[in-house]
Parts: structure tokens; C-alpha cells; sequence
């Protein structure tokens, strides 16, 4: 019986007159829990064909799921769950080179082109657990060694399916054949080749590069175009033609890009093409790169795009894209040669597999962090060698309210050259601790490291500690409190360049030159941003001074309702 099972599965034939079962075909809908495995399974639970009664004696792929495949048995997948997504399960990790999808029982198979492969999926997955639109998915190796499928409708849409992602990932669409039965995936052919893409849940920055890197996995990305719109942010992204859009749609549509958040809604544009006038970070036109940039904030370069995206929470953490259908390996960190600290030394060289996290984790690795965790880590920074004849939390919260929202300072009372800051989140503390670690302040350079507290203790009533713990948790100040918040886009290390915004029209540049001369600084340089007199660049003599400028003159009141809003520049005058 065994041996005609298996000379049944091999041959890809119906197994209705071997089981007595109705429509047992590789690929059917119907049956139990692992149908076909049951019919070739090593075991005891070969199904019972003499009554058909097939589920009640099956319990599952007999093997220990610890015997390496490259098979890999995907269950309890949502009922709506289509091809393209179970295979981008399989894609980060290698070539997908089967699929077998058994919807009835919410499960599939997915065959990859080495069992190497497989053992890096499966073992990724068995501590990152996939989740679906809410559904956790849970995947073992299978008993087969390979995959052999039939001409039922099922397979023929899973077979399309699988040739239409596997020569998009191959880089485009090419002379690529497909079937009658690809088209049934949504009409893609007449498909408008504009995707409208609303990110909801912005707690964290998506830059225009990030969804350049993520919408190029499915095929060349000709224009974006971004935009906030009723307090969303918002994108146009042009492909070359509809099919590549609709392949991207039905991959992407609803995935979050980082951890938990930055969740991607796309749907078709009305528009058939975008006209771009400018290149910079709000729009691109990649067939021009000779358009202006009209004078937008600098377009972002990798370090600042790092420094964004470090402010996600699951910068090396579970799920590559909270659906965790990881980006294909190209997406990732290999591509600038660098190891990311903190990853299992399979995801390192494999690129990852993080998906949207791929740029922060370079990030994470060219900053030297080691160690990040899905939490963040710890939250409170301790700050020593400060002066202790100038530091005060004030000065404190506003420095490292640069690189994230300051909850509370607190200044040793018996070692006041130490000082405690607690900020809102961990990611905010490595992102200060790495910028701000060996600079100089009041004349002393500083050391930051993460401290074991998880809290900055405020003192107890009727104990007063001279001012030295300050708790700043509902201040104004906060650059980061709004959701997509700007500032996530420039964060930039200490220099000796400051950018200067929310200028009144009435101060002109010797006003500004003499303030931040007031402190006894040498201002070398100052320009005005020429289309927007609102902001503008000042340089100072050193890092040091620029430091201590920012501190003193950050909120200045410059009269008009208008406060001075002071940040560190990448740029120089």
C-alpha cells in the first residue's frame, strides 16, 4: 500500500482510487491534516484508505520535525491567504522552486532550492514566529524531499503564481511567459502602474528611500512622489507596468514596515504616470537624475536615514516586516559588506532577512551598537565625567533631547560629575548614547552608557534634592512626541553646524550672529536658507561651542511668538 502511495504522490496523479477518499489530488482542498504526507509517510499513521475515514488516524508528519528538508510544512494560515504571500515566507531565505497550497486545511508547502536554505528558514521562524493579518503561522520540515505536483486548478494558479514572484525577484519581468492563469491573480495587465501607498501607524519615520528599497524588490521603481495628506503620509509610486504594481500590491498591501508599526495601505492610482519636477527626499524621478533639487532639506543620505530609522522600535528585532514575510535577501545589509551585531550568524550572512529593518541594522552595525534587542534595551543613561560646576538638568535634557524625548534628569547628589537620564524609549537611549558618547561638554568630555536602572527615581516629598532631579515627561519641548514627526529625519551627530528654524521675518542675520556671539562663541559663517528665510545655517568655531550654543539658545524667545528651534546640520556653510 505504502509503495503505491508513493509511486501515486511521485507521479503527481490523483489519489482517488488509492484512498477511497473523494478528490484526495496533490493540491487539494480537502482532506487532512497533511494529506499526502500521510499517504508516504515512514510511520505507522498511513491513512486508512478502507473507510476513508482519513483524519481521525492521521496525526501528522510522523518524522521528527527535526530532520532537515528543503520541504517546509507552513500551518495554520489565514483562510484568505493567497500564493504570493506564502511564498515571500520562503523568499528571504532562497529560491522558492515549489508550491503546494492546501487552503482547506489552511496549510501549505513550500519546496526551496537547497536544504540549506530550509534549515535557515525554518530555524529563523522557530524563534521569530511569523504572523499573518493576526494570525501566528507555524512551520516544521516536511517528511518529503521534494516536491511533485499535478495539473489541478489549484496547482496551476500556485505554479503561475510562483513563476510570476520567482522572475520578478530574478530582476524584472524579462521575456517571462505566464500562464492564462496569472492574469486571474487581479487582471494585473490592466492595472494602472501607479500605486497610491498611505503608511498608518507612522510612530516612526519612513523616508522615501526606504520605500524606494522596499517597492524595488518586485521591479524597477521609476518615480515616487511623497506626501502628507489629511495628516497621513502618503506616497505615489510609479513601476514600469501594471503587472509588476499588482504583484507589489498583493505582496506589500497591509504589512507593517517596521515592528508593530508603519502599516502599508496600497491601492491603485487614478493617475497612469507622474511628472516630478524635483529630485530630493519628498520626490524622485529615477530615469532623471539631472533634475534640480530645489532647494528641499538636503536629500537624506545613508547615515541619516540610519539615524531615522534608529528611532524604530525592532531595529534587530522579531518580525522583518510585522507580517514577516521578509524582503529577499538582496534588500539587506550585504550589499554595504557589514556585519550586523546581535543577529544569528545564518540571518548576518544572508543578509538579514530583516526587510524594512535592513537599513537601521546596517545603521545599528556602522555605529558600532552592539546588541540591540526587540525591547530596545534600557531606557536610562548614565552620563559621567560632566563638569560639575556647569551641568544642570536643564542642559542636560535639552543636548539629548536631540536624539529622543527626555523623561527625567538626575544630577548624583554626592557625585555630581555623574548624571542619570531616563529616556521615553530604548532605541532613543542607544541612538543619544552613540552620538553623544566622547563629546565635549563645559570642557570635559563626555562617557554615556547604558545604566542598569530602568527608571530615574524622583525624590520623595519633602526631600528636596537641590533642584539636581528634574522630571521633564510632559514638557513641551519634546521634538518627538507627534507621530512622523520631521525631526525623525534630521537627526545628525554633533557639529559645528547648526540648522536654525522658526525665524520671525523681522530678525535678520545680525541679530542672529550677535545672539549666538553673546555667549562669548566665534561665529564663522551664517546663511539663510534661500527659499525659506524661516530657517537657516549658522557655524560655529568648534563642536563644542556648537554644542553649547544649542543648549543655551534652543527655545530662545526671538519676540513675535516665534521660539528659536536649534538642531545639529549635516551640512556646512
Amino acid at each position: 500500500m505504502e509503495a503505491k502511495e508513493e509511486e501515486a504522490f511521485k507521479q503527481g496523479i490523483h489519489h482517488r482510487e488509492l484512498s477511497g477518499v473523494h478528490d484526495i489530488s496533490v493540491g487539494t482542498k480537502r482532506g487532512s491534516d497533511e494529506l499526502f504526507s500521510s499517504c508516504i509517510s515512514n510511520g505507522p499513521y498511513i491513512m486508512n484508505s478502507a473507510n476513508g475515514n482519513d483524519s481521525k488516524k492521521f496525526k501528522g508528519d510522523v518524522r521528527s520535525p527535526g530532520v532537515p528538508s528543503r520541504v517546509v510544512h507552513v500551518r495554520k494560515l489565514p483562510n484568505d491567504i493567497n500564493e504570493a504571500e506564502v511564498i515571500g515566507l520562503g523568499l528571504p531565505f532562497g529560491k522558492v522552486t515549489n508550491l503546494l497550497m492546501l487552503k482547506g486545511k489552511n496549510q501549505a508547502f513550500l519546496e526551496l532550492n537547497s536544504e540549506e536554505c530550509a534549515q535557515t528558514m525554518v530555524s529563523y521562524y522557530s524563534s521569530v514566529t511569523p504572523v499573518i493579518r493576526n494570525h501566528p503561522i507555524y512551520m516544521q520540515y516536511s517528511t518529503h524531499k521534494e516536491l511533485k505536483t499535478d495539473n489541478s486548478p489549484n496547482q496551476v494558479r500556485a505554479q503561475a503564481a510562483l513563476q510570476a514572484v520567482n522572475a520578478l525577484h530574478g530582476g524584472g519581468m524579462g521575456s517571462m511567459a505566464i500562464s492564462a492563469d496569472a492574469g486571474s491573480m487581479g487582471g494585473a495587465t490592466s492595472q494602472s502602474p501607479v500605486l497610491r501607498v498611505i503608511v498608518e501607524n507612522l510612530f516612526y519615520p519612513v523616508t522615501l528611500d526606504v520605500l524606494h528599497q522596499i517597492f524595488s524588490k518586485f521591479g524597477t521603481v521609476l518615480k515616487i512622489i511623497t506626501f502628507t495628506k489629511n495628516n497621513q503620509f502618503q506616497a505615489l509610486i510609479q513601476y514600469a507596468d501594471g503587472m509588476t504594481a499588482q504583484h507589489a500590491k498583493l505582496s506589500l498591501d497591509g504589512q507593517n514596515i517596521y515592528n508593530a508599526c508603519c502599516t502599508l495601505r496600497i491601492s491603485f492610482s487614478k493617475l497612469t504616470s507622474l511628472n516630478v519636477k524635483y529630485n530630493n527626499d519628498k520626490s524622485r524621478d529615477y530615469t532623471r537624475p539631472d533634475l534640480p533639487t530645489a532647494d528641499s532639506q538636503p536629500s537624506l543620505d545613508h547615515q541619516t536615514m540610519a539615524a531615522a530609522a534608529f528611532a524604530a522600535p525592532g531595529i534587530i528585532s522579531a518580525s522583518p516586516y510585522g507580517g514577516a514575510h521578509a524582503f529577499p535577501p538582496t534588500f539587506a545589509i550585504q550589499q554595504a559588506g557589514l556585519s550586523v551585531p546581535g543577529i544569528p550568524s545564518a540571518l548576518a550572512s544572508l543578509g538579514m532577512g530583516h526587510g524594512g529593518m535592513a537599513a537601521a541594522a546596517a545603521a545599528a552595525s556602522r555605529l558600532g551598537l552592539s546588541g540591540l534587542t526587540a525591547s530596545g534595551g534600557h531606557n536610562v543613561l548614565l552620563v559621567s565625567n560632566l563638569n560639575p560646576e556647569s551641568v544642570t538638568p536643564h542642559c542636560l535634557f535639552i543636548l539629548f533631547g536631540v536624539y529622543g524625548d527626555v523623561m527625567r534628569v538626575k544630577i548624583l547628589f554626592n557625585k555630581k560629575e555623574n548624571a542619570l537620564i531616563q529616556m521615553s524609549d530604548g532605541t532613543q537611549a542607544q541612538l543619544a548614547m552613540s552620538h553623544l558618547n566622547g563629546q565635549r561638554l563645559h570642557g570635559r568630555a563626555m562617557r554615556v552608557t547604558l545604566s542598569k536602572h530602568t527608571t530615574v527615581q524622583l525624590p520623595r516629598e519633602g526631600h528636596e534634592d537641590q533642584g539636581l532631579t528634574k522630571d521633564y515627561s510632559n514638557s513641551p519641548l519634546h521634538r518627538f512626541k507627534k507621530p512622523g514627526s520631521k525631526n525623525y529625519s534630521n537627526i545628525f551627530p554633533p557639529s559645528a553646524t547648526l540648522h536654525l528654524s522658526n525665524i520671525p521675518p523681522s530678525v535678520v542675520e545680525d541679530d542672529l550672529r550677535r545672539l549666538f556671539a553673546s555667549s562669548g562663541a566665534t561665529v564663522k559663517a551664517f546663511k539663510f536658507f534661500q527659499k525659506d528665510r524661516k530657517m537657516a545655517l549658522i557655524q560655529m568655531g568648534s563642536v563644542e561651542e556648537a554644542i553649547e550654543s544649542l543648549i543655551e539658545f534652543h527655545n530662545h524667545d526671538l519676540g513675535e511668538n516665534h521660539h528659536l528651534r536649534v538642531s545639529f546640520s549635516k551640512s556646512t556653510i
